[in-house]
């Protein structure tokens, strides 16, 4: 990556955190647009988490054997029951390595 592109995407991301979330400014926007945005951050993580689960350098790692897959099943139980982002994050990280060095040894 370039300098260049770096000091872009910084700037770019500056702007939109800038403009969108600095109170005082008088940019409003829509309500339907505000409503969207709730569903932006969701998408964005299964966007980013859904590779690392399914996928190692390109192949299909299956289902079964997969100690990811049980990870992400186990951490959206864990949240749909708790409610509680810390709780749900320490719970997941616990039992996923739970899984990981006990099970699989």
């Amino acid at each position: 990556m370039s300098w260049y592109l770096l000091f872009v995407l910084t700037a770019v991301t500056f702007f939109n955190r800038y403009v969108f979330l600095e109170p005082k400014t008088t940019i409003r926007m829509p309500n339907f647009a505000l409503y969207m945005l709730k569903y932006a951050a969701p998408c964005l993580m299964i966007s980013i988490v859904s590779p690392v689960i399914f996928f190692e350098q390109g192949e299909w790692k299956g289902v079964w054997a997969n100690s990811y897959f049980y990870g992400a099943l186990l951490t959206i139980l864990i949240t749909c029951i708790t409610r509680k982002l810390l709780l749900s994050i320490s719970l997941s990280l616990v039992l996923f390595y739970f899984y990981i060095y006990v099970v699989l040894f």
